[in-house]
């Protein structure tokens, strides 16, 4: 490991982040993880797929 990770993580420790900061990082997460099980449940659209404009 990194001895930079380990500085991080000390003052990580020392000044944790506020709970409205970690609702904020949960609910990104959130979102991200109902995208991405959206995606694997159904598939990605065929609207969003790029056009190949050379064959």
């Amino acid at each position: 490991m990194n001895p930079r990770w380990l500085m991080k993580a000390k003052r990580w420790a020392q000044n944790p982040p506020s709970a409205r900061q970690v609702v904020f990082y949960g609910a990104i997460l959130a979102l991200c993880l109902a995208v991405a099980g959206f995606e694997w449940f159904f598939g990605w659209p065929e609207a969003l797929t790029p056009a190949r404009l050379r064959p």
